[in-house]
């Protein structure tokens, strides 16, 4: 690049260097650490466009992809498209994430000798040995009770009272 060329700002995520489309297959793009590829739709007439990430087997994202003018193939991809393609399979895989943080963390807050106390369940999904752990800490962010339990352990306001009370069998 000249001094005098503008910067490119279709960098790589991995800042490694500039994506180029006249380096991309008008199908077949990749970069940032994705691959675009257009798919003939197997539902109807039409083209898919399939996005996965690298190292993975599995697409994250498949959606419908446009009709070039002549009605029967694809539009090529261009740099606008794969950018936009790139920002929402990102955006899926973050909410998948925090979709399985939520169902592998729960926190309810319950009143217990004059004071409210914090009760976290955080389940450990290994496949050998599935369990949770229960933490009870106080205002002050003391842990003030810990215990294991079975990772199906439904966690309730109810259900930490009785933890708390001693009334309840850890397992």
């Amino acid at each position: 690049m000249e001094p005098s060329d503008p910067p490119d700002d279709t960098q790589e995520e991995a800042g490694t260097r500039p994506l180029r489309p006249e380096e991309q297959d008008p199908k077949l793009w990749k970069g940032a650490g994705w691959t675009a590829r257009v798919i003939k739709n197997e539902d109807d007439d039409g083209w898919a466009v399939e996005m996965t990430s690298d190292g993975e087997t599995e697409p994250a994202l498949v959606g419908p992809w446009t009709m070039g003018r002549d009605k029967k193939n694809p539009k090529p991809i261009d740099t606008s498209a794969f950018a936009t393609l790139v920002k929402t399979a990102n955006e899926i895989i973050a909410r998948h994430e925090q979709q399985r943080r939520a169902q592998l963390h729960r926190s309810i807050t319950v009143g217990e000798r004059g004071s409210r106390l914090r009760v976290d369940l955080d389940v450990v999904p290994d496949e050998d040995d599935p369990h949770a752990r229960l933490t009870a800490t106080d205002e002050a962010g003391e842990v003030v009770n810990l215990a294991r339990v079975s990772a199906g352990f439904k966690l309730t306001a109810e259900s930490a009272r009785k933890w708390l009370a001693g009334e309840l069998s850890e397992g």
